[in-house]
């Protein structure tokens, strides 16, 4: 089996440090006291990175179980929910309100932008009686980062409590849990951590804990109920067995990512880079303001499908890009520049590949991608920047 070389925006490239703490050997996780105080070890780590004094916890599933296990935990039948909605990820927190039960408003901004704060700030006036309200922080599909850092302590305001999408964001954009008055915020391993797929983390406040805990109705779930996890380091009790060797290499990223004080604003350095290069070459972006740093989603040009540029990619150069789903399905690529991928080399042998498929296509390019890549992360390497 050839192994591409996988640019897509998550799952991401594990490093080898990452691998190999994989590999240590196994225990039984819920007779192993040492255990506990491994996965306790994690989680701090995580609110290290996240920069809360909120309890996090670990779930066994990927991203969308954490999103899940927030709605389900949270909402109870009829509670009115605000879904903040500006792409694919944004509008399908809407759907799981509404398998558990609740009344869902949609605020819905441009798909093109970032979520329009100020037009939120007058919808609010008239419209609070919301008992929570979902948003994602990077938009994925779309290559959107919106501004939480707002969005949340305006939420707050008027008590409603915020569940964050931030699988795609943390690691790679800014996120400060407490500052920013943020109830629960989701994240995933396979993302900017840079670990194996499989594991949905989440930091939980007080209110959120106090609302989970003092339900009037039963949480319709196990799998999906964050009220069992509460006191898990207490009892030394699991709800259920955790994926040992998965933790093991979580940890590991995340220690990584911590040593790394780069991280940021060489995500930051290597998106915009990317965007300049492209939109030299003549391309155009989807979103118009609010870019992501961890993900960039450009058009297809009329000439070519998805299909045939992705297979040439593949098949030619051994490397992967995403596509997208839903409204965008067949419209656009992505480029994923996170995590372990977020590395100056890896990105221009990319859009050195890309430039040349595009081009062996009949796309007609004013500019070579990975030339313009170089020229400013060179000028930025000069300055320090990056």
């Amino acid at each position: 089996m050839n192994i591409p070389l996988l640019m897509t925006p998550g799952p991401t490239y594990v490093h080898e440090d990452v691998r190999r703490a994989m590999s240590t050997e196994i225990v039984n996780p819920d007779l192993d006291l040492q255990f506990y105080e491994f996965y306790k070890d994690t989680c701090g780590k995580l609110k290290q990175l996240m920069n809360t004094k909120n309890d996090v916890v670990i779930l066994n599933g990927e991203g969308i179980l954490g999103l899940e296990a927030a709605c389900c935990s949270i909402i109870e039948p009829g509670d009115n929910i605000l879904c903040i909605d500006n792409g694919v990820f944004g509008r399908g927190f809407g759907e799981f309100a509404t398998i558990y039960g609740a009344h869902v408003t949609y605020f819905i901004s441009d798909y093109h932008k970032g979520i329009d704060v100020s037009g939120l700030r007058e919808f609010l006036k008239e419209n609070n009686n919301f008992k929570a309200a979902t948003l994602v922080h990077c938009e994925t599909p779309s290559g959107i980062t919106n501004a939480v850092d707002l969005i949340c302590p305006m939420l707050k305001e008027y008590g409603i409590i915020t569940i964050v999408d931030s699988v795609s964001a943390v690691g790679g954009e800014r996120l400060y849990v407490d500052e920013w008055q943020m109830d629960i915020v989701i994240g995933g391993s396979q993302k900017c951590l840079s670990a194996p797929p499989g594991l949905a983390f989440l930091s939980i406040s007080k209110l959120a804990w106090n609302k989970i805990l003092n339900r009037k109705s039963p949480i319709a779930g196990f799998y999906c109920s964050l009220a069992h996890w509460k006191t898990w380091y207490e009892d030394k009790w699991f709800p259920y067995t955790p994926p040992v060797n998965d933790i093991y290499a979580l940890r590991e990223a995340v220690r990584r990512l911590l040593r790394d004080k780069t991280a940021l604003e060489r995500h930051r350095s290597a998106a915009g880079a990317v965007r300049e290069g492209l939109i030299a070459a003549g391309l155009r972006l989807y979103p118009v303001e609010s870019f992501s740093s961890t993900v960039t989603t450009v058009m297809l040009p009329e000439e070519v499908s998805f299909e045939e540029l992705s297979s040439k990619l593949y098949e030619e150069h051994g490397i992967m890009l995403g596509g997208a789903f839903d409204f965008l399905k067949d419209r656009v690529i992505r480029i994923g520049h996170m995590g372990e991928n977020c590395r100056n080399e890896k990105i221009y042998a990319v859009l050195k590949a890309f430039d040349h498929v595009l081009r062996s296509l009949g796309v007609e390019l004013k500019a070579n991608i990975h030339t313009v890549f170089e020229e400013i992360i060179s000028h930025e390497l000069k300055r320090g920047v990056c």
